[in-house]
């Protein structure tokens, strides 16, 4: 059992960093001039990134209780999801929300 959670705990770690690669790829592909692109590509993943350290992380600043930790990540994960789609890659904006809301899921229950 040991080693499941490791693994969810991995993939979860993977999909956080998937999160904020979305963010960034949207931001760089924004259909606005180069400086608009560039500052949401480099700004919106480090607001999403201090957000998490504040609230979400395991060692956060402000710590949440776990419910409403899980639902903060499953609104992080709902965000990516939605700018991987507004960007274009609406299949793999589908697959990342489908994952991110199965591990989210899994931590969940496991109370890991």
């Amino acid at each position: 059992m040991i080693i499941f959670q490791s693994i969810v705990l991995l993939i979860l770690f993977l999909i956080e960093l998937a999160a904020l690669f979305s963010l960034g790829y949207w931001g760089f592909h924004f259909n606005r001039g180069w400086i608009v692109r560039f500052a949401l590509g480099i700004g919106a993943p480090l607001v999403i990134a201090v957000f998490w350290g504040l609230f979400v992380a395991p060692k956060a600043t402000y710590p949440v209780t776990i419910p409403v930790r899980h639902l903060l990540q499953i609104a992080v994960f709902s965000l990516a999801s939605l700018a991987l789609y507004a960007s274009g890659q609406k299949t793999i904006a589908v697959g990342f929300f489908i994952v991110a809301l199965v591990v989210v899921l899994l931590v969940y229950l496991m109370k890991i």
